[in-house]
């Protein structure tokens, strides 16, 4: 017996129940990636250090936010099977909500009056991005754009190892905006994939686009994070996320709003980003050092202090 396809309305909700677990999963794993990265040893060499990776890999709190990271990733796929681009995105954005509110109970983090607030402008931002939002499924995409979202993987692995050649803070957040490029790329990329079968997979230019820019991703990202700057590269984050991917999901995939809500989606999507931003602090999964610099890393300060 063959069921009908769930009415329009019900998957609509349960693709916006999808993009806000995906900014659940993703925030939590910023925590614990965090902690995983200030577990390891920095790389002697300059420029990106593959090896970073095996070292990350173990720490338990990095494997568990890899594995949030996949949940994550498969709620975002369900979400984007109605939703567009510059939605589903500012949804990942506001993880640094979750980041922010996880980090009270797990590391004692106080949030003030400011905090609060950038938290309640996420959700407002949230709610309005939905009820604004069309419904959208994976664009029927020629091959150019699939090969152009290929080569793409390569053009940000050149500007990865460009920044990673920079001296900080630019370092730290030249890496977390090309990193919020590559998640970006990675979501455009599941958008166009329409066939999950393994035969059709293995020839889907988009399919190897998610792979290939998810490990160049996770290095730029592990790097950033154990960079230093790591409040800076969350706002940065945030910004290759969401701008760009949105503007080609408009563009190039027929992204729009529903009729008469162009207003709402911008207002939207404006106060999820903006909200992220002002919560980029909590995307190093604390507080920053007392009395020190916000942007410097808790590992520098304390072996400032026990020298």
């Amino acid at each position: 017996m063959i069921r009908a396809a769930p009415p329009y309305g019900d998957r609509m909700v349960v693709s916006l129940i999808a993009a806000v677990a995906a900014a659940v999963f993703y925030g939590v794993a910023t925590v614990l990636q965090a902690l995983g990265t200030r577990r390891t040893e920095r790389s002697a060499s300059e420029g990106l250090d593959p090896r970073l990776l095996v070292r990350v890999f173990k720490t338990w709190p990095f494997v568990a936010g890899t594995l949030l990271d996949l949940a994550g990733f498969a709620a975002q796929l369900v979400a984007l099977a109605e939703l567009p681009v510059f939605a589903v995105e500012a949804a990942q954005a506001a993880n640094l909500a979750v980041t922010a509110v996880v980090a009270v109970p797990l590391l004692g983090v106080t949030l003030g009056r400011r905090e609060w607030g950038a938290v309640g402008a996420v959700c407002v931002g949230l709610a309005l991005l939905g009820l604004s939002a069309g419904a959208e499924g994976p664009s029927a995409t020629g091959d150019a754009f699939r090969y152009a979202l290929l080569g793409s993987v390569a053009v940000i692995a050149l500007l990865g190892m460009w920044a990673a050649r920079r001296p900080e803070p630019w370092r730290s957040r030249l890496l977390g905006l090309t990193a919020g490029l590559g998640f970006g790329l990675i979501a455009l990329a599941g958008r166009v994939v329409t066939d999950v079968a393994i035969r059709d997979l293995w020839t889907d230019p988009a399919a190897w686009t998610v792979l290939l820019a998810g490990a160049v991703t996770l290095l730029m990202y592990a790097t950033a994070l154990q960079g230093g700057a790591v409040t800076a590269v969350a706002a940065a984050l945030v910004v290759g996320e969401t701008v760009l991917p949105a503007a080609v999901g408009i563009i190039f995939l027929g992204d729009h709003s529903r009729p008469g809500f162009v207003p709402v989606a911008a207002v939207g999507f404006v106060l999820a980003v903006a909200g992220a931003m002002a919560l980029a602090r909590f995307g190093e999964g604390g507080d920053p050092p007392a009395g020190g610099n916000s942007e410097a890393d808790p590992a520098d300060a304390a072996n400032a202090s026990a020298g």
